[in-house]
């Protein structure tokens, strides 16, 4: 089975001086009104499991109001292994804890991977290009800690190039140098990406299928270098991102930005040849992201060889019957899931009677 969450403890983390919970192997429901710290539970979970919130907060707001530092702890139960995960909270810095032995945030999804779905997920197809490029590389860094290096280096380089372009009279000479360390890093970025997108995207399109009576759901990898990036090696895709930076170099200074490279690139979603942004009803929308973070989960189980952490954030109030039926369905496979609601009606009597039920007062 893996590794499962078997309790966490807050002690002046975000609204709560000191909170105990237990959770269930199978599914825990947060239940109470809005603004009583469900939330607030969900998000401590995911930085201990992820390694980073969906919120990004600055380290000052996870501390409760007038104390001078927080702390949340994970303890994690399973295959005879116990794994204790924490983050302290003092001033401006987090520090993260496997077993006692300091660790980075990068090494905290070793232990276990979390999948999140939240209210601003299910804008998924219709919002920007950079919320899809953050999602795949939000799953990357969990999946592979590699990925996240390669990640923050390109998106270091890709600053320092921008913060040359913006100088009145940029030195070529070293805008070249960073031209070479951009292609380089955006084509060892790309690689990474297409190769996670590969494994995911027909996943993502079998459980789109079940969820929509065989609807057939296309997803394709934008790429700003080109088409015909896919099936490209790395000298390879240098070589390109090196020309394109060339050629594009006059408008790159003139809009003091780098405006070709991985930072660039969508997703896009066709439903029967359709473009889904544009002709997806807001069912099928919801639907696409669904089948997203299902696929997620697993592929997850796929690369760990254990389930992963699904945390469920008010969705379920967000979906009709049919989708939350969906859910329902999913979850009862063997996940843990943790989920937040302010109505235990969405769920069948027998899935709560079955589940731990924690209740919010306040």
């Amino acid at each position: 089975m893996g590794l499962l969450v078997s309790t966490l403890e807050l002690r002046d983390w975000r609204n709560f001086e000191q909170r105990d919970i237990a959770f269930s192997p199978g599914m825990t429901v947060l239940h109470g009104r809005n603004a009583v710290g469900k939330t607030n539970t969900v998000e401590a979970l995911q930085l201990l499991t992820a390694g980073a919130s969906f919120r990004k907060p600055r380290p000052v707001q996870l501390v409760r109001e007038g104390c001078e530092s927080a702390k949340a702890t994970v303890h994690l139960r399973g295959d005879g292994r116990v794994v204790d995960v924490s983050c302290l909270v003092e001033g401006s810095r987090r520090k993260f804890r496997r077993n006692g032995k300091p660790c980075q945030s990068a090494d905290v999804p070793e232990s276990l991977m979390s999948v999140l779905f939240n209210p601003d997920d299910l804008a998924f197809v219709k919002r920007g290009a950079s919320q899809r490029r953050e999602e795949l590389d939000s799953f990357g860094r969990q999946a592979n800690r590699g990925f996240a290096k390669v990640l923050a280096a390109y998106q270091r380089a890709v600053e320092q190039r921008n913060r040359l372009l913006k100088e009145e009279q940029p030195n070529l000479a070293l805008l070249d140098a960073w031209d070479a360390s951009v292609a380089l890093g955006g084509a060892t970025l790309l690689l990474a990406r297409l190769r996670l997108f590969e494994r995911l995207v027909p996943k993502v399109c079998e459980v789109y299928a079940r969820i929509c009576d065989g609807e057939r759901l296309t997803c394709t990898y934008e790429c700003s270098l080109g088409d015909d990036v896919p099936g490209m090696g790395r000298d390879e895709l240098t070589a390109r991102f090196l020309e394109r930076l060339g050629t594009g170099r006059a408008d790159d200074l003139r809009r003091q930005q780098t405006l070709v490279g991985p930072h660039r690139d969508d997703i896009s979603f066709a439903l029967d040849g359709r473009d889904a942004r544009t002709y997806g009803s807001q069912g099928q929308q919801r639907s696409v992201v669904l089948a997203w973070k299902m696929a997620e989960v697993e592929l997850s189980a796929e690369i760990l060889g254990e389930q992963p952490l699904l945390l469920l954030d008010d969705v379920m109030s967000e979906l009709d019957e049919r989708r939350r039926a969906a859910v329902v369905s999913f979850v009862q496979e063997g996940i843990q899931t943790v989920v937040t609601t302010t109505n235990l009606g969405y769920f069948p009597p027998e899935l709560l009677a079955a589940s731990e039920v924690v209740s919010y007062g306040g």
